[in-house]
């Protein structure tokens, strides 16, 4: 028994393996991760232009006061609730380090310079802001970004040159929450829209002011606008489809999976190209890259792209040989605690987003609720529903 859970253990927490008959996911997470960072990106860039005046101590939600009201409230376990750096100086100048120190570890990320302790960074900073900044901080596309983030902590290779990091795959365990995160958006987007009684889904006509009540529409959007009704009615056939059926192609075989990408990357393409919803739709873009594997990628990049990163991995890789002896002996050593560490945390997640998804459906379930209240106030195990109910006038 103690041996198959150590296999169990080992088969989703330990590293995927990658072979001539099994192509890994080396190249999507190469791709993902550098979308990641520049989602992280533009995320502190637009807050440095916004956070003084939005929760600095003259703006109109200052943090100070409401870091001070929980404070009288909650006590030592402030700390928790309100996972925060701010509790250290919220004063302008700590807004903009934060924000700073945020937008150069993105960059880094983005460039592929220490992942994992740049997501570490980017987390951490962009919880801060989440966490205090009250009525600005109620979008799903914050715990999308928080979420996503908080996984990639054990998606992301280790070391500060990785490359495509070839000896260190990612765990089936890391990459399967990424791609159930994508699954979640899509079809508790497609389970709200019925559940919410909304007739114009039933009726075919939500999408027929859609387009000119948006949020900041595109000048693409106002000619797709002007489009008869029928097209507006087979948008929202497609949107149905979309959220209620292809997304579950994930869980089928290889080809479905990219069938899937296929049919629902154009889809995300046309949401940005229509409106503007910030970063949401660059992360569930992002995130569809996760249903291909390194031989559909390869298939699709340019040759040259491809034996560029390549090289560049393999001169990471002779660079960092003179410390793998000592990295293998430390990483050996680790390993127990590392996998224990992942299993805790992603199992966790797991459990709240599945009992999230089955609440949906069946209320109320007979399961503890402790590990959900322990993780609200992080934003990385959350419950998404897009446009359950569409407004027809600005």
């Amino acid at each position: 028994m103690e041996k198959r859970l150590v296999a169990l253990l080992n088969w989703l927490f330990g590293p995927e393996p990658i072979g001539a008959e099994r192509p890994g996911h080396l190249w999507p997470r190469w791709i993902f991760l550098r979308a990641l960072g520049l989602i992280y990106l533009s995320a502190f860039y637009s807050l440095l232009f916004q956070i003084r005046g939005l929760n600095g101590p003259n703006g109109i939600l200052p943090a100070a006061d409401y870091l001070q009201a929980v404070a009288g409230v909650l006590h030592g376990r402030r700390f928790w609730y309100v996972p925060s750096l701010f509790w250290l100086g919220s004063s302008d100048h700590a807004l903009m380090l934060v924000c700073w120190v945020g937008l150069i570890a993105s960059l880094l990320l983005a460039l592929n310079l220490w992942p994992r302790g740049m997501l570490a960074v980017c987390f951490a900073c962009f919880v801060s802001f989440v966490s205090t900044a009250q009525d600005f901080s109620s979008y799903q596309s914050d715990g999308m970004l928080l979420e996503a983030g908080f996984l990639s902590l054990f998606f992301a290779p280790p070391g500060f040159r990785p490359g495509l990091a070839r000896g260190n795959p990612a765990s089936r365990a890391s990459l399967f929450l990424l791609q159930w995160e994508w699954f979640r958006i899509y079809f508790e987007s497609g389970v709200v829209k019925l559940a919410s009684g909304d007739i114009s889904w039933r009726h075919l006509t939500a999408m027929d002011d859609y387009y000119q009540n948006g949020p900041l529409p595109s000048w693409i959007g106002w000619y797709v606008q002007q489009l008869p009704h029928w097209f507006h009615a087979m948008a929202v056939v497609f949107t149905f489809a979309a959220e209620l059926g292809v997304c579950w192609l994930m869980f089928l075989p290889r080809r479905l999976r990219i069938a899937a990408f296929c049919l629902l990357t154009p889809f995300q393409i046309s949401i940005i190209l229509t409106a503007n919803y910030a970063f949401l739709n660059y992360i569930v873009l992002s995130l569809g890259f996760l249903l291909l594997d390194d031989r559909a990628i390869t298939a699709i990049l340019p040759a040259k792209l491809c034996s560029l990163i390549a090289k560049s991995s393999r001169e990471a890789a002779n660079a960092a040989e003179g410390t793998e002896s000592w990295r293998a002996r430390w990483g050996a050593a680790l390993k127990p605690f590392r996998m224990l560490v992942a299993a805790l945390c992603l199992g966790a997640v797991f459990y709240v987003t599945s009992l999230q998804l089955a609440g949906m459906f069946v209320r109320p379930l007979p399961l503890s609720q402790w590990p959900e209240r322990m993780l609200d106030p992080f934003r990385i195990a959350n419950q998404y529903g897009l446009f359950a109910v569409m407004t027809h006038a600005r």
